[in-house]
């Protein structure tokens, strides 16, 4: 069986709502803790993106429950670098309790410098580089490198934790999954793919696989799937949509085109329990290791309750 833990939706939420939802998180039963990264959220509803790094450091504060990036993108907008720096930073301040997730990320955030976007193989092969330069950074010694994609010059991390940051890669195709299993220390996933999931074990060995997955707990299920529809339709835009649209406003035009039955159909929506546990069984077939619940919506404090009294109890967490 998984262990559950909670997504912190930066899109959503603002600091101090993020570290309001860790304590209850923890409180209900949750044990360990995902927060996004992101420079603009997916759409202007959703109306918040506070700088990650920041709120690491409430959290290290608030909570002792273990903290991971899902997922940062150390390639275009933060050099490799400097994210070795705040993750070093971010696992002193928890004790070692972090892990560093990673990917290739979406123009949305990445494109504000003015930088032309990569292809996908591109950004694959430029997280390669960036993943070897950041372990090196956080062995403590000084690092100099001069690579296709990144300079590093008499770099060195003095404030570094006692073991190395474990870094987890995120991956949603094959090609990714292979590179995820020869670089990372785990699979970042959001989809039960068991195919994904055995690619990655092929090229990487017996290592850890993490899923995440986005619910709207309400007891009125309609509203819930207006909610769910109104903050989340992006998630159920196809191909590469999501990693080329360059700002908030084209994910609402393309949003357009995806409807409440689309989202309901995917999206555990409502107080039904069977229905929420049906979506987390998914990921527990598929053998995560870690299964990230995120709730959309107002209502976090109805939904911890929820899932504190009748979903956690019944998946035996």
């Amino acid at each position: 069986m998984p262990e559950f833990g909670y997504f912190l939706s930066c899109e959503e939420h603002s600091p101090a709502e993020l570290v309001e939802q860790a304590r209850m998180a923890e409180q209900a039963g949750f044990t360990s803790l995902w927060v996004s990264d992101h420079y603009h959220p997916w759409n202007d509803h959703q109306g918040q993106s506070p700088f990650v790094w920041s709120v690491i450091g409430a959290l290290s504060q608030a909570v002792s429950l273990p903290v991971e990036t899902a997922v940062t993108c150390p390639l275009v907008r933060t050099h490799p670098a400097v994210v070795a720096q705040a993750a070093a930073t971010s696992a002193v301040q928890l004790g070692g309790r972090f892990r560093l997730g990673v990917g290739t990320g979406e123009a949305l955030n990445e494109h504000i410098l003015g930088s032309a976007w990569p292809e996908a193989s591109v950004r694959l092969e430029m997280l390669e580089e960036a993943v070897q330069i950041m372990r090196r950074l956080f062995t403590g010694a000084q690092v100099s490198h001069r690579g296709k994609h990144y300079t590093v010059e008499n770099a060195r991390l003095y404030t570094v934790p006692d073991d190395p940051v474990p870094i987890d890669v995120s991956a949603f195709g094959p090609q990714a999954a292979e590179v995820a299993g020869r670089i990372g220390d785990g699979l970042i996933t959001m989809t039960p793919d068991r195919t994904l999931i055995e690619r990655f074990r092929r090229s990487g060995g017996s290592k850890p696989v993490y899923g995440g997955l986005k619910v709207c707990w309400g007891t009125d299920k309609e509203e819930a799937v207006r909610t769910a529809h109104r903050l989340w339709a992006n998630e159920q835009l196809p191909g590469e949509l999501p990693q080329i649209l360059p700002t908030p406003r084209h994910f609402e035009q393309a949003s357009q085109l995806v409807t409440r039955d689309q989202v309901q159909a995917v999206l555990p929506c409502g107080d039904d329990v069977d229905t929420h546990l049906e979506a987390i069984t998914k990921y527990v077939e598929a053998e995560f290791d870690t299964v990230y619940v995120s709730q959309i919506g107002r209502d976090q404090r109805g939904f911890f309750e929820f899932y504190r009294t009748e979903v956690l109890p019944r998946l035996g967490a």
